[in-house]
């Protein structure tokens, strides 16, 4: 392979891979109060079981005043709430 042509295929590589880590950090906001099951499982910790449970928790107490009231949840600590906090909203 050509000296370009390496520099060129990494130049390539890298961009790819910044580029998919800048996207990957723009997720939209999950709002805790009407998120379905699969919404909730994609935050950072939380999985269809841990999803349900807050559904579940969110049906039988009302909407969430808050994030933080999130780790009222039994599953979700402090620190998951804190990992996504960036992600989550309460409208």
């Amino acid at each position: 392979m050509k000296p370009t042509s390496f520099l060129a295929t990494l130049v390539l590589f890298f961009s790819l891979i910044t580029g998919s880590a800048a996207f990957a950090s723009e997720q939209p906001a999950v709002n805790i109060n009407t998120a379905d099951v699969a919404t909730l499982a994609s935050l950072s910790g939380v999985g269809e079981s841990k999803a349900q449970a807050i559904i579940d928790y969110r049906e039988a107490n009302g909407p969430f005043a808050s994030i933080e009231a999130l780790a009222d949840v039994k599953g979700i600590g402090a620190r998951t709430v804190e990992k996504n906090a960036d992600r989550l909203a309460v409208k």
